[in-house]
């Protein structure tokens, strides 16, 4: 016996039946039975027990526990009914609330400057805003995939990414990176190289020719990717669904198309600017323009509209964080003092500052009763899909100016309750509908064994006040535990470097 260690030795001089089991069993068994009997259990399973679980369009279940092991869920259920692995650790749930991860299905994770700006600003806020998935709607592929291959790789900590690569635009393009698209062979190339570099979807914007867009919702078709982004302004929203575009970011020409007099005021918007027209000139001529939108509203071609949304199947992120703080902004919704900008890094909140103060530069009360009107016709057009059916999901545009990555995805979140969804509706654009619109409700969007481990710990109820999703106590990142204290080293991971 003196290849077996002491411990072992002295168990066998008291326990006759170990020694009697020794001499039957062969010996290459018997030292595979120590090693399997002194093992360590694993300890990769987290048990978060008597919470209230809030599933997607379900009653809210109290007083129970979900079993994760490594990334997935692997069983949700009454507290006293689930058996729990030796030593789990434990997440004492009681009187908090667990509700799936949150997705921002509009950011740009590459606008903050690379290399280390979405490291160390945009992902640490995603995240510690409960934000486990988002769309990227316009950025570089190689910085994309990386982040993403990081990611995937738990390298870096941040959100599953699903992307659509540069903007598909007219000439002169909206915004960088983009690919200038103005013929069908343009068209079917672009859409080619960007499905060969990985891409999930095809992102339009809005200086397309109807040439140029038509050939482009074609050529994603031969290719098997849906298209999403802007209507082109040479486009009406009804045509864009008939072509086949999955989701209308920012209610792009909705408005216009709700008009009784929509073909003269797409005209005027596609209209050049007269020459020599002064800033003050120019001003009125956008304030008339959208007042007209504002007074021929007519109820009757909306729902001739959203019915068209609702046959096509097409997909609206409003994203009104953007359309109140920047598209329409006002000194009312100026976000000067929001404590969230010290999250921002101060070249960003340079360029930031100096667009809110162009934007209100200049501007009459009239200018400001206008924009306050469009926040509101946009919230009744929101209000008015979801009365029709229509999917929407919640979507931010960070980093655009004024929209905090994370932050403004909880007011994302919100504003919809202020469009006139229920909280469990607002709470929905955010986690089954993104999964739903992926194609992932297996995989990710509710509460359920099989699920993805992206999880968020609440102190309070969302169901009764939506802003309660921003109370959070945990998040749970692919199985990854981040309490409390994690969270708070994210935040202020983010607001060092702005600091710097």
């Amino acid at each position: 016996m003196a290849f077996l260690p002491p411990l072992f030795r002295l168990l066998l001089r008291y326990n006759t039946d170990v020694y009697m089991l020794i001499r039957r069993v062969p010996l290459c068994l018997f030292i595979s039975f120590l090693c399997i009997s002194c093992s360590k259990p694993d300890p990769s399973s987290i048990a978060i027990t008597h919470v209230t679980v809030i599933n997607p369009g379900a009653l809210p279940q109290a007083n129970f526990t979900v079993l994760i092991e490594n990334s997935a869920i692997v069983a949700v259920g009454r507290a006293d009914d689930i058996k729990l692995p030796r030593k789990t650790r434990i997440v004492d749930g009681t009187g908090k609330f667990l509700i799936p991860g949150l997705a921002d299905m509009h950011v740009h994770l590459t606008g903050a400057g690379e290399p280390t700006g979405s490291r160390k600003f945009i992902l640490p806020l995603l995240v510690a805003n409960g934000v486990t998935t988002v769309r990227d709607m316009g950025g570089d592929v190689a910085l994309l995939q990386q982040l993403k291959k990081e990611i995937d790789s738990s390298t870096l900590l941040g959100p599953q990414i699903f992307f659509t690569g540069p903007y598909l635009d007219g000439n002169p393009p909206s915004f960088q990176p983009s690919i200038t698209v103005q013929t069908p062979a343009e068209a079917a190339d672009a859409v080619h190289r960007l499905k060969m570099g990985g891409v999930d979807f095809i992102k339009v914007q809005s200086r397309l020719t109807p040439e140029a867009y038509f050939a482009i919702a074609d050529a994603a078709r031969k290719e098997d990717l849906r298209f999403v982004g802007h209507v082109p302004d040479s486009v009406s929203p009804g045509q864009a669904s008939d072509a086949g575009q999955a989701s209308i970011e920012h209610l792009t020409g909705i408005l216009v198309a709700c008009s009784s007099k929509e073909e003269e005021l797409r005209r005027q918007l596609l209209a050049p600017s007269p020459q020599n027209e002064t800033p003050q000139q120019a001003g009125l001529r956008v304030r008339l323009w959208q007042q007209s939108i504002l007074d021929t509203y007519s109820p009757r071609k909306a729902q001739r509209l959203y019915a068209k949304f609702l046959t096509n199947h097409t997909w609206q992120v409003p994203t009104l964080p953007l359309l109140i703080h920047l598209a329409f902004l006002t000194p009312a919704n100026d976000l000067a003092g929001d404590p969230n900008l010290k999250y921002v890094p101060q070249n960003l909140r340079k360029i930031w500052t100096q667009g809110t103060s162009e934007s209100l530069a200049n501007k009459t009360p009239d200018d400001f009763e206008v924009r306050a009107r469009l926040v509101q016709a946009s919230l009744q057009v929101v209000r008015g899909m979801h009365a029709a059916g229509i999917p929407m999901m919640a979507g931010t545009d960070s980093t655009a100016p004024n929209v905090v990555p994370g932050c403004s995805l909880q007011e994302s979140i919100a504003d919809f309750v202020q469009a006139g969804l229920t909280p469990m509706e607002a709470l929905e654009t955010a986690t089954s509908k993104p999964a739903e619109f992926l194609g992932r409700s297996k995989e990710q969007g509710s509460i359920a064994p099989g699920q993805r481990a992206d999880l968020v710990l609440v102190d309070a109820n969302p169901l009764e006040d939506i802003r309660n999703t921003q109370k959070i106590r945990a998040v749970l990142l692919k199985g990854k535990l981040l309490d409390r204290s994690a969270l708070d080293g994210l935040l202020h991971q983010a607001a060092q470097f702005a600091a710097n």
